[in-house]
């Protein structure tokens, strides 16, 4: 019976440390994706909120990234 527990312990474990490590890989890469949207797409007036500031678009997509990262994860 301890071995049972055990093993379902660590595939809690295994699952937990699965979708922390798709949140952060998420993050990243969605923080490039809005910096990267910034850099070649962005307006340069000031008109667009988002796309006009490198903060605001990198933290956007990186806020972005992480939720769609983590979207489905069940």
């Amino acid at each position: 019976m301890e071995a049972v527990k055990t093993i379902q312990q660590q595939k809690k474990v295994r699952r937990k440390s699965t979708m922390i490590l798709r949140l952060i890989v998420g993050f990243v890469l969605g923080g490039a994706a809005g910096f990267a949207y910034y850099r070649f797409v962005g307006c340069s007036g000031g008109a667009c909120p988002i796309t006009g500031n490198p903060y605001i678009s990198t933290v956007y997509g990186a806020v972005m990234g992480a939720l769609v990262s983590v979207g489905n994860s069940g």
